[in-house]
């Protein structure tokens, strides 16, 4: 037993300290960014020889961050909006009704989230450009809502399948059509679902860099791909104006990350999943 103890004392400290070797590299990184996009000069020295924020003007000129930002805006806005109008309908339809190969549809629904978006990719934006739509937002959107529609449906069917289907059929007694089913009913009750699935593909298409770094075109570039372009692009840059943007996105992003968790806990959604297995 005293064995036992010691050697899950050990077990914990030896992850404590892996996590918190982790933690320490990875704010050192933060803080390392950070203060070379203030910096005015850093060269081999512990800190910098002196500061100023005018490297974040330089970015926001140098990389039209106000053009880059508003395309993220549309993209985001355009994505969210349309995985609620199809994810939410279709997130219902699974939770309301049981047909053969309902677990396989729900397979393949999952297939984008579980592959990565480089692999199939590359075959869509070959499409996309055969057909004429890559290079453009329109383009840019559509491949954001392959794996977004999929990520709404999953995360609103365990929502759904926690209403009372009683609910829907007392109001259809005293006479409620499908609208005002839907507006006074089920909306109300989908709400905090709908809020928490929005958010969340709002902070994964902010980040979605492989499909819109394959699809985008020099006026459809969002934030993540246009910080790709500003390190690897072919010219002269300062490496303060780089790291100034890096922050300005890291904090874009960050900021919808804490908004969203305020109303979704991740693992609340997992162990919605393993209550419902036979939507997972």
């Amino acid at each position: 037993m005293d064995t036992h103890r010691l050697l899950m004392k050990l077990w914990k400290s030896l992850v404590a300290l892996v996590m918190g070797f982790f933690i320490v590299n990875v704010a050192l990184m933060v803080a390392a960014v950070g203060t070379s996009s203030v910096a005015r000069r850093w060269l081999g020295t512990w800190l910098p020889d002196g500061y100023t924020f005018n490297w974040y003007q330089t970015a926001w000129q140098e990389f039209q961050l106000d053009s880059v930002l508003w395309v993220t805006i549309e993209v985001v806005a355009a994505v969210v909006f349309l995985s609620i109008l199809i994810g939410v309908p279709a997130a219902y339809a699974l939770a309301r009704r049981n047909f053969r190969g309902k677990n396989l549809l729900m397979g393949l629904f999952l297939l984008p989230l579980m592959i990565p978006p480089i692999t199939y990719g590359i075959p869509l934006a070959t499409v996309m450009y055969q057909a004429h739509i890559a290079g453009t937002i329109f383009g840019v959107i559509l491949a954001n809502m392959i794996p977004a529609v999929p990520f709404m449906i999953l995360v609103m069917t365990p929502f759904i399948e926690q209403i009372d289907a009683n609910l829907e059929s007392a109001a259809r007694v005293f006479g409620a059509n499908t609208f005002k089913l839907f507006w006074h009913v089920l909306l109300p009750l989908l709400a905090p679902g709908i809020l928490a699935a929005s958010l969340l593909v709002l902070v994964r298409t902010i980040g979605m860099f492989e499909l819109t770094f394959l699809t985008a075109g020099p006026d459809s570039q969002t934030l993540v791909v246009a910080l790709y372009y500003a390190v690897f692009a072919a010219g002269v840059r300062a490496p303060q104006s780089v790291d100034a943007m890096a922050m300005v996105y890291m904090a874009v992003t960050l900021a919808w990350l804490l908004i969203a968790l305020q109303f979704v806990n991740p693992t609340q959604l997992v162990s919605r999943v393993k209550e419902h297995p036979k939507t997972a």
